[in-house]
């Protein structure tokens, strides 16, 4: 952790990031629907958990959306 207390994404975080804010939606919103808290996925989005269960999930959602 950084001294002034920000982490920084990973390199899959800041893909998902990018999504969000392409299709205006939330982390909230996106852990509501992969069934995971905003928590988790927070962790998953700054490299400290894999996340492995989560990614299939992530990318159709997240990669799938069309508006």
């Amino acid at each position: 952790m950084k001294a002034s207390g920000h982490r920084n994404y990973s390199k899959l975080g800041k893909q998902i990031k990018k999504k969000l804010i392409d299709h205006n939606m939330t982390a909230k919103e996106l852990a509501d629907a992969l069934g995971t808290t905003p928590q988790y996925l927070n962790k998953i989005l700054h490299g400290e958990r894999s996340g492995e269960k989560y990614i299939q999930a992530i990318r159709e959602i997240l990669w799938s959306i069309s508006f």
